[in-house]
């Protein structure tokens, strides 16, 4: 049995609603077993015997737009690959945890679309790519900024889910810590 935390992009926000109460059902009809979920923002928890990162997230997303009408990408990480985001935190000097937000991108961007972030733009918002995973500094906010996921996804040319580092310290913990 693997334990996997499941983020979902874009749901319940922009009037694209999914209950977490119906994703836990979902899930679970699709024989995973132990769901929880986490606030309202699309992040679960479960266990499952079946293997095959890509095809349990394709399964779940094909599933919640037949089910609910939703496209969503959904992102997966196993919980040692959460704690392993959590120590590598290139911001760990920042007190405020919430305005440091994690990308969990789909698959590592290609190299020459790496190149085309550009690191000075946002200031003094920053960023740091790490593999799979983009670390945004946001110090005045998430909200006024405009470093935002859609700038990511079409540089990069990649999908993602962005969480902020007390969202992903609380999925580690759901996950067994």
């Amino acid at each position: 049995m693997a334990t996997w935390i499941v983020l979902l992009r874009a749901v319940n926000v922009g009037g694209r609603m999914l209950p977490m109460a119906d994703l836990r059902t979902l899930l679970g009809g699709l024989g995973h077993t132990d769901v929880a979920t986490y606030i309202q923002s699309g992040n679960a928890v479960l266990t499952t015997s079946r293997r095959g990162r890509q095809a349990i997230a394709d399964e779940i997303a094909a599933e919640i737009e037949r089910a609910h009408g939703l496209p969503v990408a959904v992102i997966m990480r196993t919980p040692d690959e959460m704690r392993a985001v959590l120590a590598a935190n290139p911001f760990s000097s920042v007190v405020e945890t919430a305005r440091v937000v994690v990308t969990f991108l789909s698959e590592v961007p290609a190299a020459e679309n790496v190149q085309r972030l550009e690191p000075d733009r946002f200031l003094p918002d920053r960023f740091e790519l790490t593999g799979r995973e983009i670390y945004t500094h946001y110090p005045n906010g998430v909200g006024p900024s405009k470093l935002t996921l859609d700038y990511y996804e079409k540089r990069l040319r990649v999908r993602g889910t962005a969480r902020n580092l007390n969202t992903v310290a609380k999925l580690i913990e759901l996950a067994g810590g």
